[in-house]
């Protein structure tokens, strides 16, 4: 047994922890969660808890059904919200089968195979996510059939007494007690929507972070009375929810996107990173974008990018490059602003991080800045200086993904079957709806 699983088990004793959950999630980033007694974690240290990973979205066919959740000690943490008096805490889990070998329909594991290989070609991937999401009144519409905000703030706002401020305050000191470290949280653009942005950490850290997030933010707002939502594009007319994410490669202590002198301070290995996600972006935005409501969001406008783009603080483009200190190469990285707060975060980085690789692997060439403001330009503009769009839906995406290459070696065949199964069956049951805007458009006048 090692230190960690030691840790653990003394933790457990000492703080009388009562129940202890083990977290995954299935191929599209639901979370799932079964409790263990005390007794029983050190069993699963050793050999994994068992489930039926067919009755999992994606996890397991029915005759290869047995599975096990190894919990991953590192990941141990009290879970603040449930309270002193019969402590609970959680730990991430890898999900193997029953020889022991990692599951390749896990999406833990797509990351982690992701980053091994990285490794492989000596880098390390830090992530810092930029994760914005909507606070309203109830989980229940308004009168008129649309969402109610708890506040009518704005951008960086400061709304005295307001619910946002103390609902901010409480979830960050939660996020704080787990572990989780927070560097900004303010208002955003929209009505009751918000931003709290976590701090840089490796990849696989940055996505367990983003899922105990979620659960963080969905307690605090329903023990404050109001409800959290990370849909992409609740409003018609306010911005939707996007998840910005900075990515960096290191090699040992070195930036290797830094190149003190080179055109916006970026090196040859940055160039080509950025290459390799443009080219593959409309084959991952299935990923990044997985629900219908993601594509009202890419093509809703408010600052959501739609065209294949880089540019050097451009805030229009897919991926910009900040700003940063002068002497600070440390710092150098690039944002990717297409992906929202609905994705799974482990197939996400999983997609974007390989598509950057094989941008390296292969040499990729980028081309030009973007210095214009993309939305302004006009179609023929856009293509002469191959500004070529997104997916306009997730119909277009599905196809996009279909076609690829490198997202079934990326995602292994398993997820990536399973996931486009998933994307398909949602995309036919929204086909069939009848919408509220075609009865309201047409009902009267057809």
């Amino acid at each position: 047994m090692d230190r960690q699983q030691e840790f653990v088990l003394r933790t457990i004793e000492e703080r009388d922890v009562r129940f202890v959950r083990l977290w995954f999630t299935d191929v599209v980033g639901s979370l799932k969660s079964v409790a263990l007694a005390p007794a029983e974690v050190e069993g699963a240290f050793e050999e994994g808890l068992g489930f039926d990973g067919s009755s999992i979205e994606g996890l397991a066919r029915v005759f290869e059904s047995d599975m096990l959740a190894q919990p991953d000690p590192a990941t141990f943490q009290i879970l603040p919200w449930r309270g002193e008096s019969e402590a609970t805490s959680r730990m991430f889990c890898d999900i193997l089968t029953p020889d022991g070998e990692p599951s390749t329909a896990d999406p833990r594991n797509v990351l982690k195979r992701t980053l091994a290989k990285a490794a492989d070609m000596g880098f390390t991937c830090y992530t810092h996510p930029e994760i914005e999401f909507y606070l309203l009144k109830s989980q229940e519409p308004g009168p008129d059939g649309a969402p109610v905000p708890v506040d009518e703030g704005g951008y960086f706002d400061h709304v005295p007494g307001g619910v946002a401020q103390d609902f901010r305050r409480t979830a960050v000191t939660m996020l704080e007690s787990v572990g989780i470290s927070v560097e900004f949280s303010h208002h955003e653009a929209g009505p009751g929507q918000n931003e709290i942005d976590l701090r840089y950490a490796d990849a696989l850290q940055t996505a367990d972070n983003i899922m105990t997030f979620r659960t963080v933010i969905k307690e605090v707002a329903l023990q404050q009375g109001t409800y959290a939502t990370f849909m992409p594009k609740p409003f018609t007319a306010h911005p939707g929810s996007g998840m910005h994410t900075h990515f960096s490669l290191f090699e040992g202590d070195t930036n290797a996107f830094y190149e003190a002198g080179a055109e916006f301070q970026l090196s040859e290995t940055a160039r080509q990173f950025i290459a390799g996600v443009l080219k593959h972006a409309p084959e991952f935005t299935a990923v990044t974008n997985q629900f219908v409501n993601s594509y009202k969001r890419l093509w809703g406008g408010g600052e959501a990018p739609s065209y294949l783009s880089w540019g050097h603080n451009n805030r229009s483009a897919l991926v910009r490059v900040p700003l940063y200190k002068p002497g600070k190469g440390q710092s150098a990285r690039i944002e990717y602003r297409g992906i929202d707060s609905a994705a799974n975060p482990y197939l996400a980085y999983a997609v974007l991080l390989g598509a950057g690789l094989k941008g390296i692997e292969e040499g990729y060439q980028l081309p030009a800045a973007a210095e214009d403001d993309i939305w302004s330009l006009s179609s023929a503009e856009r293509r002469a200086m191959g500004h070529d769009p997104l997916p306009a839906s997730l119909h277009d995406a599905i196809r996009s993904m279909e076609d690829s290459e490198l997202m079934p070696q990326i995602l292994g065949e398993q997820v990536f079957e399973h996931f486009l199964r998933n994307k398909r069956a949602e995309w036919q049951d929204y086909r069939l709806q009848v919408t509220p805007y075609e009865l309201q458009r047409n009902l009267g006048i057809l």
